[in-house]
């Protein structure tokens, strides 16, 4: 294994994703890209804009072969960190050696599927043994269904991550289906928000950034700062042509967050949350 670099943390990318084009994908999937994002350029994207350390999520459309990201902790040892996606049945030896590598999460990328039933046996097992490794649940799922999501997992005591603002649509602002029920699951304890994915809102780039505005706002009275935090969302998929790393980096710097909040975004929440030294 590399050397671990002691590396002080400047900020922490909570929220992006390597690949090739190369790997087997995932027979049902949404996407398939038609490039490489590799962990050298990921890790020269943090380094040019200020970022010591980030958290790699796999991918929808890899499935649950994790074996890239993976190999990418391995490479780069103590700055990242990982989120996997894995079937109901994993062995629990499977998840042991993940941990060793740095992954700290499961992935539940439900984006245009049906609901799970989470009282199954499987499901119970998953969840028991995501909590045996005190590691977190991530949803990925329009905010609508948030809640309803959030609740059902309750009796498993897991600590939950939420995607991208939970995907609302920015041009329903904040009084759409779910966003009010979301604020709420902040009184839980064990909700965290991910502030990433502001040019996946639905709206316009105009549009999507004053919503944002107004929806971090909301999450910071309800959720606190220190259960919040930022992801570039790397390498944007689906949204390549338009967004880069600058360009997100950018619309996190136009949400004129006061010097506390972004410490939180940007350090503290990240840091407690995927245990970065």
């Amino acid at each position: 294994m590399p050397h671990e670099p002691d590396l002080h943390i400047t900020a922490i990318d909570s929220h992006a994703h390597v690949f090739s084009r190369g790997l087997a994908m995932a027979q049902e999937r949404r996407y398939a890209p038609d490039y490489d994002a590799p962990l050298a350029e990921y890790l020269g994207q943090l380094l040019a804009h200020g970022f010591s350390h980030g958290v790699l999520v796999q991918p929808s459309f890899l499935g649950t072969d994790n074996s890239y990201l993976l190999a990418a902790l391995q490479a780069a040892p103590g700055q990242l960190r990982g989120v996997v996606m894995v079937e109901p049945n994993v062995q629990r030896e499977t998840l042991d050696a993940m941990a060793r590598l740095g992954v700290r999460g499961v992935r539940l990328n439900l984006m245009g599927q049906a609901l799970p039933d989470f009282s199954t046996g499987a499901w119970r097992q998953l969840f028991q043994r995501i909590g045996e490794q005190g590691w977190h649940l991530e949803l990925h799922r329009q905010v609508a269904d948030i809640p309803a999501l959030v609740r059902a997992l309750q009796p498993y005591g897991l600590d939950l991550v939420i995607d991208h603002f939970g995907r609302p649509d920015a041009r329903q602002g904040l009084g759409q289906p779910g966003f009010a029920e979301l604020l709420t699951l902040g009184g839980l304890g064990n909700v965290w928000v991910k502030v990433s994915g502001i040019y996946r809102l639905e709206g316009s780039p105009q549009q999507n950034l004053a919503f944002a505005r107004q929806a971090l706002g909301a999450l910071e009275a309800h959720f606190g700062a220190e259960r919040l935090m930022w992801g570039s969302d790397w390498p944007h998929t689906q949204h390549e042509a338009g967004v880069s790393f600058a360009s997100v980096v950018g619309q996190f710097d136009a949400l004129g967050c006061a010097a506390p909040l972004r410490q939180a975004l940007l350090v503290d929440t990240a840091q407690r949350l995927f245990g970065f030294d």
